[in-house]
C-alpha cells in the first residue's frame, strides 16, 4: 500500500496529513538485546487471567517459591517488555509483570473508559486473582506509577511501593504544558479519522522514532539502536485508537504526587536526573509528601531508565527490599 494522504480540520484548522506505508518502518530488522544473555538465564512462563473483563496476559519470571515477589505496571503504550532488562540483572526473586489492559496481548476493559481509577482497579483485582493481595510488592513505571501509586493509595495491601522514573507532577502545568497540549491534539486528531487511517496516525513509524530519539540519553550507539527497535516493535502494540486515546488523557490527568501522602507502606522512587517528564525538584519535592519514601536519583539518564540503567535500578531495588541479587552487568 502506498502513503496515505488525509485532510482533516481541528479546532477550526486544516491539516493535511501524509502517512508514510508501514513498508517503509524505520530499521525494520530487529537489533540484539544486550541483555539478551542474562534475560535468558530467568524462567519464564506466559499465563493468562480474565481481570474486570480483559483478557489479561502476564509473563511470571523467576521462581514461584521466591522469598519476595514483584508485580510490576509497564508505562504507556508500552508492555511486559519494557522491564525485561532490569528483570535480566535480579536473581532471587519473583516478578509478575502483565500487559495493562489494551496493550500488548492484554484485551481493554469492556465497560470502561481506561483511567487511572480503572487501572487501579484492574490492578488491585489482579493481584487479588494471583492470590498475592498483602504479599507482593508493587512496582510501577512511568504511566505505571501513577497506576501504583493510586491503587495503593486507595487501599490495595502491599509491604513496599517502587517507582522509576515516577510522574510526580501534573502533564498540563509548568514547561511541558505547552508540549503536553499539543499532543493532546494530535491525539485528538487521530479520533476524527477513519478508524484505519487513524490507527495509522497513531503508530505511524516517524512518529515513534520521533519520541525514541527525544527520549534516549545514552551515547553508545548498539544501545541507541536497540531502544529506537524496541520501540518500533512494541510502542504501537495497542488493541484500538479508542483505548490507547483514553490511555493518554488518563496519563495527563493524575500524577504521583496527588496521592504520595496516603501512601503509608515504604516507598522507593528511582527518579533520573535528566528526565524531560518530571524535573528532580519536582521528585524532591514529591518524596518529602510521602510518610515514608526514599529518593534515589541517577545521573546520566532521562526517562528511560529500564533501558540505559536496568542494572543501576535492580541494585537499588535490592538495596531497599533487602532481598535477591543483582546478577551482573550487561552489553
Amino acid at each position: 500500500m502506498g502513503a496515505v494522504k488525509v485532510t482533516i480540520r481541528v479546532y477550526g484548522r486544516t491539516q493535511t496529513l501524509v502517512l508514510p506505508p508501514r513498508s517503509l518502518e524505520l530499521a525494520a530488522m530487529s537489533v540484539p538485546s544486550p541483555y539478551a544473555e542474562l534475560l535468558a538465564a530467568v524462567p519464564v512462563s506466559e499465563k493468562q487471567v480474565t481481570v474486570l473483563g480483559s483478557d489479561t496476559h502476564y509473563w511470571d519470571y523467576g521462581h514461584a517459591d521466591a522469598e519476595t515477589t514483584i508485580v510490576i505496571a509497564h508505562g504507556y503504550r508500552g508492555e511486559h517488555h519494557g522491564l525485561e532488562p532490569v528483570i535480566a540483572q535480579l536473581a532471587g526473586l519473583r516478578l509478575v509483570s502483565p500487559d495493562l489492559p489494551g496493550f500488548g496481548e492484554s484485551s481493554p476493559l469492556p465497560g470502561r473508559t481506561h483511567t487511572i481509577d480503572d487501572y487501579a482497579e484492574w490492578l488491585t483485582a489482579f493481584i487479588e486473582a494471583l492470590g498475592l493481595t498483602g504479599t507482593a510488592v508493587v512496582l510501577g513505571h512511568s504511566f505505571g506509577s501513577i497506576v501504583t501509586a493510586h491503587a495503593v493509595a486507595a487501599g490495595l495491601p502491599a509491604p513496599k511501593l517502587i517507582l522509576i522514573n515516577p510522574i510526580s507532577e501534573p502533564a498540563t502545568s509548568g514547561p511541558k504544558a505547552i508540549l503536553t497540549a499539543l499532543t493532546l491534539l494530535w491525539y485528538r486528531a487521530a479520533m476524527l479519522l477513519p478508524e484505519r487511517v487513524g490507527h495509522a496516525w497513531l503508530s505511524n513509524p516517524g512518529i515513534v522514532r520521533f519520541m525514541s530519539q527525544s527520549m534516549v540519553k545514552t551515547r553508545r550507539p548498539g544501545l541507541r539502536a536497540w531502544i529506537h527497535d524496541q520501540h518500533r516493535q512494541y510502542f504501537s502494540r495497542f488493541s484500538d485508537r479508542r483505548t490507547v486515546v483514553e490511555g493518554f488523557n488518563a496519563s495527563i490527568s493524575r500524577d504521583v504526587s496527588m496521592v504520595a501522602s496516603k501512601i503509608s507502606v515504604p516507598t522507593l522512587l528511582i527518579a533520573a536526573e535528566q528526565d524531560p517528564i518530571t524535573t528532580v525538584a519536582a521528585q524532591e519535592r514529591t518524596v518529602r509528601l510521602f510518610p515514608n519514601a526514599t529518593l534515589v536519583v541517577l545521573p546520566a539518564v532521562g526517562h528511560l531508565i529500564h533501558y540505559e540503567k536496568p542494572q543501576d535500578a535492580a541494585r537499588a531495588i535490592v538495596d531497599f527490599l533487602g532481598s535477591g541479587t543483582v546478577v551482573g552487568a550487561a552489553g
